[in-house]
This record gives C-alpha cells, sequence and structure tokens, in this order.
C-alpha cells in the first residue's frame, strides 16, 4: 500500500492531461521509452524458456536472459479485453464495465497513453485494441475487416494514441487494419505486419529524438491459427493443428526479436523498458498452460498465470528471475513511476503497484494483495484472492457449472479437481497447480482473506456504480452497451 501511495496520492476525480507547468519541467528529465508487447492467449508453458518441449522461442529466451524475469506475472482477468483494460488503466477491468471479450472501456477512464502524451511522449497503438466494445464479427482479410474506423468513439486516438494501425480484435494472415481510422490492406502474417509498423513508429520518434510509448498487441497465437509455411517448417513431425499454433508463436517471437533489434540499433534499446506478457492463460492444453489447473477462461492458475519479461538495460543492469507476484495491472503505475509523470486527477482506486522497487531489487515480498472475479455483476459467480503465498477461490464450484443458457466450459481434469463447494486455500508457492485444498487446516486464514476479498469486490461494485467519476456518467459508448461474450 505504502508503495502505491507513493505514486498515486491524488485526487480521484476525471481523466485529463498532465498540466502544462509539469510537462515542461518533465521534458527537461531524460526518461525512458515504453515498448508493451502483449500476445493473445499466449499460456504460462508456451516458450521454450519455461520449458516447452516442442516450441522454439530463442528471442523470448533472450529477453528472459537479459532481464527480469516475472515467473509469478498474472493476467487482471481469464480474458482479453479485461485484461488490455487494466494495462491501460492500473484498474480492475469490472471497475469501467469491461467484463469479457468484446465489452468496452469507459471514455471516462485514464490511460497510460492519455497522462504520457500529455507528458510529451509520441503515443502509438499498433496491432489487436479489443476495447472499443466490438468482437470483430467481420473477415480479416476482405475490407473493412476489423479495421477500427476514424468515426470509432473509443478508438485508441481518442485515448490517448497519436498514431495507430489496430484492429477490433485478433487477426492472422493478410489482416485488414485501420491505419488512423482509414481502412488499409495489409500482406504476410499479421505479428510481421504489428511489429513492422511498430517499427516505423519508434524509428521516427528515435531519429526526432522523442520520448515514446508504443504500444505493439499482437493478434496471435490466438485460434484459429494461421501460420506462414517457414514458421510450421520446424515442427513439420507435429499434427498440422500444433504446426499453426507453434507457428504462430514462432512469428511472434521473431516479431520479439526485430523489436529488440531496432532498439539497439537506434541506439536507444538501454533507455528503454520492454514489457512482454499475455493477456490471460493458455487455451491450448496442457503443454499451452505449463500443466497448471485450468485453463482460459478461468481463475485457476492456468487461467491467468501468464508470461512476463521487462528489459531496461540502463536500470536493471543484472539479469535475474522474480517470484513476487505481480500483475497486468502493474503496468500503469509503473510507467508513470518510470517516466516521472502523473496524472493531473486520477481515477482511483487503482488495483496495480509501482514495481521499479522490485526491478531494482528492492522489493522482496508484495505487500498488496491481488483480487480476481469472474463476472462481479453476479454475486456468486468465482472470486479469488492471491496473498502470497496463499490463493483464496470462493463460489469456484459453482462458477465451474456454467451460466444459464450457455454452453459448458469443457471438461478439464485439471479443472475439476477438489470441486467443492466451500472455500478453497491453496499455497500456490508450494503447490502451483492447486491440487491440496488447506482451507479445513487454517479456518482463521481463510476468514480473514475472505473478509479481505469481500471487501475488495465491494469496492469494485462501487466502482462499477460509476463512484470513481464524480459525478460524471458512468456509460459506456452508445455503440457499446451490449456485448456478445
Amino acid at each position: 500500500m505504502k508503495l502505491l501511495l507513493a505514486l498515486v496520492g491524488l485526487s480521484a476525480l476525471v481523466p485529463a492531461f498532465l498540466s502544462v507547468e509539469h510537462a515542461a519541467s518533465a521534458e527537461a528529465a531524460q526518461r525512458p521509452n515504453v515498448v508493451l508487447i502483449m500476445t493473445d492467449d499466449q499460456g504460462w508453458g508456451d516458450s521454450s524458456y519455461n520449458g516447452h518441449p516442442e516450441l522454439k522461442t530463442p528471442n523470448l529466451d533472450a529477453m528472459a536472459s537479459a532481464g527480469v524475469r516475472l515467473d509469478r506475472f498474472y493476467s487482471a482477468h481469464f480474458n482479453c479485453s479485461p485484461t488490455r483494460a487494466s494495462v491501460m488503466t492500473g484498474r480492475h477491468p469490472h471497475r469501467m464495465g469491461t467484463f469479457g471479450p468484446g465489452a468496452p472501456i469507459r471514455i471516462q477512464e485514464t490511460t497510460v497513453a492519455q497522462v504520457l502524451h500529455g507528458a510529451g511522449y509520441a503515443t502509438g497503438h499498433f496491432g489487436k485494441w479489443h476495447l472499443n466494445g466490438k468482437n470483430g464479427d467481420r473477415d480479416t482479410t476482405t475490407p473493412p475487416g476489423r479495421a477500427i474506423l476514424a468515426d470509432d468513439p473509443l478508438s485508441p486516438g481518442k485515448l490517448g494514441f497519436d498514431e495507430w494501425v489496430s484492429a477490433d480484435n485478433f487477426f492472422d494472415l493478410d489482416p485488414v487494419l485501420g491505419r488512423n481510422g482509414v481502412v488499409e490492406k495489409f500482406h504476410g502474417d499479421g505479428s510481421d505486419v504489428t511489429a513492422d509498423e511498430a517499427i516505423k513508429f519508434i524509428r521516427k520518434q528515435a531519429t526526432e529524438g522523442k520520448p515514446f510509448l508504443a504500444v505493439v498487441w499482437f493478434g496471435n497465437p490466438h485460434g484459429p491459427h494461421l501460420a506462414l509455411p517457414k514458421d510450421k517448417e520446424p515442427y513439420k513431425s507435429r499434427p498440422e493443428n500444433e504446426q499453426n499454433y507453434y507457428g504462430e508463436l514462432t512469428g511472434v517471437d521473431r516479431n520479439v526479436g526485430k523489436l529488440r533489434a531496432a532498439l539497439r540499433e537506434l541506439n536507444v534499446a538501454d533507455d528503454t523498458i520492454v514489457w512482454y506478457c499475455s493477456d490471460n492463460g493458455g487455451a491450448a492444453g496442457p503443454k499451452s498452460t505449463g500443466g497448471l489447473r485450468g485453463s482460459k477462461g478461468t481463475l485457476w492458475e492456468g487461467g491467468v498465470r501468464i508470461p512476463g519479461l521487462v528489459e531496461w538495460p540502463a536500470r536493471i543492469k543484472k539479469p535475474f528471475t522474480s517470484q513476487v507476484p505481480c500483475s497486468t495491472s502493474d503496468i500503469y503505475p509503473t510507467v508513470l513511476a518510470a517516466v516521472g509523470a502523473k496524472p493531473e486527477r486520477q481515477i482511483e482506486p487503482l488495483d496495480g503497484i509501482n514495481l521499479l522497487p522490485l526491478f531494482d531489487g528492492q522489493m522482496t515480498e508484495r505487500e498488496k494483495a491481488i483480487g480476481f472475479v469472474s463476472d462481479v455483476r453476479r454475486p456468486t459467480s468465482h472470486a479469488t484472492w492471491l496473498a502470497w503465498p496463499y490463493k483464496l477461490h470462493l463460489n469456484a464450484a459453482g462458477d465451474q457449472k456454467g451460466k444459464p443458457g450457455k454452453k459448458k466450459r469443457p471438461a478439464d481434469a485439471a479443472t475439476t479437481v477438489n470441486a467443492v463447494a466451500g472455500p478453497q486455500l491453496y499455497d500456490v508457492s508450494q503447490d502451483p497447480k492447486e491440487t491440496t485444498n488447506l482451507a479445513a487446516e487454517k479456518p482463521q486464514l481463510v476468514a480473514k482473506l475472505t473478509d479481505e476479498l469481500t471487501a475488495w469486490r465491494a469496492s469494485v461494485e462501487k466502482s462499477l456504480a460509476g463512484g470513481d467519476y464524480e459525478g460524471a456518467a458512468a456509460t459506456s459508448a452508445p455503440a457499446a452497451k451490449k456485448q456478445k461474450k
């Protein structure tokens, strides 16, 4: 909590950019560039540095060896749009009504792009956006594809980005994207297209000597999994579906290498934070989740534990691996602290914390627990509370049955282990697969963590009702009131 208050002890009003006075003073100090990379559906186990038996990810391996490897990194939610909202704001996505895939972010929120733009940064978004209240049901390769158009009230341009080449959902080969709101057809692998556009932006800013924020959100390895032949070649002995899945991740890995190489070529790598993660846990079986319990769509470790890598040579001089639990909600406060930017009016509360002390080797444990909830609108929905090393589950068994009128989740032996109705407590430091329920052995701890989780959930419900905006309308854009799940 002390870390959080030190960063954001500001009034909770409506979004705004930095004051002119603060922006001018911030310009005088050297500040790091920021590159935020996110994949779509890459599980905890989907990298060779994490021990995948077939997948080859040499560039991710190199990044893991050069910076901080966050071995207990979590997505704020088990689905894509909510986690992206957490990166943008530092807040749990249900505070702003971003409940699931295709649910919109609220325009009243303050985003990392707005704050850095106000601090004199050039800001660019490249790839999958999925925060504009649309699910992108259109064909990805035929115009208008999934291009985000200029009149979209929740486009990247409306939320702080100077430039954007973006889609409203995932895409694979030969995508159609929106360049600053104008439809444009591209050719090749979607990861190549995304990285190439980001590199153009980075090159321009580096040449002009302007600090930049580049948000690079790949559309892979989300289904339907269509990889280039050259990316499938290393896996030709595997079944076709695995060739495509691994091939998409090989394309992502190649482009992580291209981005890192471009930063070095431009002599800005030392002063650039590169933060890599996924948007939720794996969806391609036990190898994808690293054998953890559950998968995408659940709050078990397999659904929310994800790859997490941070490289920043000027500050992280010696590589190390951290077991301190961290979240995608931590990205916003950490980036703001790193660049020395404070919004004039911060929407509170934040759920994330500033991780700079961890990067400096001064944080060995997390003081603030991490809360997760499946759907805060439903009182009986699955919710968890990660107070290291323990993880409390409430209403887990009920959520496994699915929602009325919805298909049940696929049968998963790892998910149904200990599917009991009461509280479940696991020491995930010793039991990462969540197999041994300690609730009966530690009733006092269960009661304490239950109270904490209940209070946090009530806070999220208050935010959802609009209590964080001081009377500002707490509704989404008209086109985004209803979303498909």
